[in-house]
């Protein structure tokens, strides 16, 4: 089942329960899984759909950080589509299995005692395997506690 089948089932099942906002949030959703698969003219894979809920969930982040604080009707409905549609983002890595996944780069570039000028070259073996996994300014932070 893709995620656009089930957003559109659980949107449904919101619909028939008369939760509206639960509805509203994933009705959303949708519309941006539709979207982004008309734009590429194909079904979208796991990843991109990964991509999209990921990049709803940032919007609706970004639309709380820059609202005034005396909005709190806003912000509390940004919150919960957040929390609704976290039900579909992809579990990100731990931090255990991140520097797992950075100490497997480095053994690959036979890197034993890396250096800020090595970064570069790390981040660009690393950064595709970790690529939807997980958080990129943790891992960015997490390599760059290497050097200390």
């Amino acid at each position: 089942m893709t995620k656009i089948d089930q957003v559109r089932s659980d949107m449904m099942a919101a619909m028939k329960a008369g939760e509206k906002e639960k509805k509203n949030a994933l009705s959303a959703l949708l519309t941006a899984l539709k979207n982004a698969a008309i734009d590429k003219r194909s079904d979208l894979t796991t990843e991109e759909e990964d991509s999209v809920v990921l990049k709803e969930i940032k919007v609706l982040k970004e639309s709380i950080d820059s609202s005034p604080d005396d909005r709190k009707d806003f912000i509390d409905e940004c919150q919960f589509r957040i929390d609704v549609m976290q039900a579909y983002a992809p579990v990100f890595m731990s931090e255990e299995e991140i520097q797992a996944t950075i100490q497997g780069v480095l053994s690959e570039l036979g890197i034993t005692t890396p250096t800020a000028k090595e970064k570069g070259m790390i981040m660009k073996t690393l950064m595709p395997k970790v690529k939807g996994k997980a958080d990129s300014s943790l891992v960015n932070q997490m390599v760059s506690k290497l050097f200390v």
